[in-house]
This record gives C-alpha cells, sequence and structure tokens, in this order.
C-alpha cells in the first residue's frame, strides 16, 4: 500500500541521517515532526539521543538503589506518585515485570536528583520519564531524562512554580492571535490556565491513555523548541472552538470541559498546526503579553541553551522549512494570521535567537530587534 511504501522510505532516510558523518541532525528533527514521526521503539533508541546530543558510546553505570534511596528527602513522594502510575504502563503487562519497571523508574528519578541537586521533584515528572524507561531502557533513559531534566523540564524543576505559571502565561495570547473569540470568552469564564498544566509539566503523558500518541508528541517535543508543548496544548484549545463557546460561560464548566482532553484528537494535523503557529507567532512576539511578571531566569536563559542549540541546528529552522513549503502550498490569503503582522524577516531572525534564549530571556530579545540579526550570526557562526 501507498501508506507502506511512504513508511518504508521514511525509515530509509532515518537510517540515511543516522549514518552520514557528521549526522544529520537536522534531518532527524525533520523526521521526527514530519507525519508519523520517528515510527517504532527501535528508531527512537537511536534517534532521540541525537536529538538531546547525548553521547550514547558513555554512558555511567546506574548506582545501586539502595544508597539512593537513603535518606533522600525526595525518595517518600516519589514512591507514592510511582506506585499510582499503574495506568502508565502497557496494559495487560505481567505484574512481576511492571513492578520490577517501578522500581527502575524510582532509581532514575533519584540518581537525577542526587546528581542534580539544583532540581526539584515535582509529582509528574515521573510520568516524564516512565515514557522514557518504556521506549529506550534504564540506562539511557536516565542519561536522556537528566539531560532533558537541565534543558527543556528544566524550569518544572524550579524550586518554586513561578516560571512554570510563565510558561502557562503563553497559552491565552497563542489563543488570542487566532481566534480572539475564543480568548475572550475563556478570559470572561475566567478560566485561566490552570487545566493545562498537568499537559504541560508531563508533555502529555499524563492525560493521554494511548501510549503511541504519547511517543508521537516526545518526538514532536524533542526536535523542538521547549515552550512547544504551550502551543500544542493552545492547538488543542483551538480545535474544540466550538464545544468552548457552547459551553456555559463560567469557570467550573469550561475548566471541567478542557481538562477532560479528548483521547481521539487528530494528533498528525494539530503537531502540523502548532508548528505553523509556532513560525508565526514565535515566543518572542507573545512575550510581552506573557510576561506579566518578569522572568529574570528560566532554563532557556541560561548560556548552556546557546551551546545546545548551535550543536542541534536549530530546530526552528527546520519548522520555518516545513511552513514556508506549505504556504508555497496553498494561498497564502488562507493564511491563520488573523492581526496584522510587520517585518517579518527580522522577526524570523529574532526567531532564530529565540530559539537559542528560550522562554523568557525574551526580556532582551524584545527590545533589541534591530540587532538581532547580527547577533544571531555571531552565535552561530
Amino acid at each position: 500500500t501507498d501508506f507502506d511504501s511512504k513508511k518504508k522510505r521514511k525509515v530509509a532516510e532515518i537510517y540515511q541521517a543516522l549514518n552520514s558523518d557528521p549526522i544529520d541532525v537536522a534531518a532527524l528533527r525533520r523526521m521526527a515532526i514530519s507525519e508519523g514521526g520517528l515510527l517504532t521503539d527501535e528508531i527512537r533508541c537511536k534517534v532521540w539521543p541525537k536529538l538531546l546530543s547525548v553521547n550514547t558510546d558513555d554512558l555511567p553505570p546506574l548506582p545501586a538503589g539502595k544508597e539512593l534511596r537513603e535518606d533522600n528527602k525526595d525518595y517518600q513522594q516519589v514512591l507514592l506518585d510511582v506506585r499510582r502510575s499503574l495506568r502508565r504502563f502497557p496494559p495487560g503487562m505481567p505484574d512481576d515485570q511492571r513492578e520490577g519497571l517501578q522500581e527502575e523508574l524510582i532509581d532514575i528519578i533519584l540518581h537525577v536528583l542526587k546528581r542534580n541537586p539544583q532540581l526539584h521533584y515535582y509529582q509528574g515528572y515521573h510520568d516524564i520519564v516512565v515514557t522514557f524507561l518504556l521506549v529506550v531502557g534504564d540506562r539511557l533513559a536516565t542519561a536522556l531524562v537528566e539531560k532533558l531534566s537541565t534543558h527543556h523540564l528544566r524550569d518544572f524543576m524550579d524550586p518554586t512554580m513561578d516560571n512554570t505559571k510563565h510558561i502557562l502565561n503563553y497559552l491565552m495570547p497563542i489563543i488570542d492571535q487566532v481566534n480572539p473569540e475564543v480568548h475572550d470568552f475563556m478570559q470572561s469564564a475566567e478560566v485561566g490556565t490552570i487545566f493545562a498544566l498537568s499537559w504541560l509539566i508531563t508533555w502529555f503523558g499524563h492525560v493521554l491513555s494511548d501510549f503511541r500518541h504519547v511517543v508521537r508528541l516526545y518526538d514532536f517535543f524533542l526536535a523542538c523548541h521547549p515552550l512547544m508543548p504551550i502551543y500544542f496544548a493552545a492547538v488543542i484549545v483551538l480545535y474544540r472552538e466550538q464545544e468552548v463557546l457552547d459551553c456555559e460561560c463560567d469557570m467550573a464548566s469550561v475548566h471541567h470541559l478542557l481538562s477532560q482532553i479528548p483521547q481521539d484528537l487528530p494528533y498528525e494535523t494539530l503537531i502540523s498546526r502548532a508548528g505553523d503557529l509556532f513560525v508565526q507567532f514565535p515566543p518572542s512576539e507573545l512575550a510581552r503579553e506573557a510576561a506579566q511578571q518578569q522572568a529574570e531566569r528560566t532554563a532557556a536563559s541560561t548560556f548552556k541553551d546557546f551551546e545546545l542549540a548551535s550543536v542541534q541546528q536549530r530546530p526552528d529552522t527546520v519548522l520555518r522549512q516545513r511552513f514556508r513549503e506549505r504556504l508555497r502550498g496553498e494561498e497564502r490569503t488562507k493564511s491563520v494570521l488573523t492581526k496584522p503582522r510587520t517585518n517579518r524577516f527580522v522577526k524570523l531572525a529574532v526567531m532564530g535567537l529565540t530559539v537559542a534564549l528560550g522562554a523568557a530571556a525574551l526580556a532582551v530579545v524584545k527590545s533589541a530587534l534591530e540587532w538581532a540579526p547580527k547577533f544571531e550570526l555571531q552565535i552561530f557562526p
């Protein structure tokens, strides 16, 4: 069938990118974002480390669980959360196998926390870790989760919720750009953004019951800017426009509706749409609205992220390319732009910068549109 031949072609392209010297990370990103994502767990084991710049030849051995658990301040909470995580394991998995994996899950979490005392455990973290454990096994999962925790998830692992709230603050401005009516309805209902908290901090792992959908989203998020999950959250709300507008305009009703995530979402369409919105309304454009409080330090403002971004051949270029190709195919008039945009070129240059800086170094970026193109050239020679 046509689908099978497309799939075979994609597998071949992924292996070609993996085998090229140097490895073609930009192509791997494209594969992770484009339809179907990375297709199989076997491929994910090879590609996820590349998307996170993790060297798989040099994985540290895992420490024994016993020494990790003794006097660890998070142990009791982790234990409780992991015990409650039954539904995150494939249905029909034998109990003893599941219990073994739950022990590994506890060890991975405690190991990462012990090695990174600046990170604070949060409820929902185990939902992310279990996804990696089930796909790549404990040793590789430990290395990937550690990298992820010091980068994409860094803001959720602060001592306070301030940076997490700051990221949630991007949700309404994105919705407003695309559909002011839904935005105004949600504002009138005073629903806030807490309904999306568990989506964001577990990368939807906690709320989607089908594991295939979860790993498909992880392909996408690993290949993109750390703020992509909030764009995806916005796209889900926008997709449910009619249900939202038909709802009673009060906090309880709208919150109840939105926090029940439909399981039959058209994931590929929504992933595509989230990527397009990211390109049209990059974080730098939304920062002014999102920054009700100035966040001085989020994950993304640390210098490590410059390095990471340059090593990983900025994901935004991949998204932009896809978006441009699509625009050529459609008439430009049908584009989702609902508000006049100015000076796209400069803004796209700044976007390259935001991908390096991430969520809230944008305070700097937004006042500096003029020098951004020059600045970008210095970061990425």
